[in-house]
């Protein structure tokens, strides 16, 4: 007998799997080269582990490996999060000097004391006229 909707269940099925595999396999050649904490050697016998025997290389890496692989991935994560947040100061800082952020430096420095109302009224006439 034939089952054309059972063979067609049963590709798709492979070719997730086939997806999948793949998916994970370069998920771990990419955590290999991006581990600080492997030497040279190391990352290259991993890869070899990986590459000439799949299915055991890739398993024994999760065994091995596995757990600081998300550990890796956070630290990273916070990185770039870092730098963003860094890079966006900086660009509000440069934006600070001019427009509405030179208004606020102008109300802080009357806030604190250091202009009177009258001088803060000159600065602000002047900024607003240029």
């Amino acid at each position: 007998m034939d089952y054309p909707l059972l063979n067609l269940f049963l590709t798709m099925l492979w070719f997730f799997l086939w997806t999948a595999w793949l998916i994970l396999v370069f998920r771990m050649i990419s955590d290999i080269f991006r581990s600080h904490d492997l030497s040279g050697w190391a990352k290259t016998g991993w890869l070899l582990c990986v590459l000439v025997l799949p299915f055991i290389g890739v398993f024994v890496y999760l065994i091995v490996r596995g757990r600081t692989m998300g550990e890796r991935d956070m630290r990273e994560v916070e990185a770039r999060d870092a730098a963003f947040r860094a890079h966006v100061r900086e660009a509000s800082r440069g934006s600070a000097n001019g427009g509405a952020g030179e208004l606020a430096q102008l109300a802080e420095l009357r806030r604190t004391g250091e202009l009177t109302d009258q001088e803060y009224q000159r600065a602000k006439t002047k900024f607003l006229a240029s």
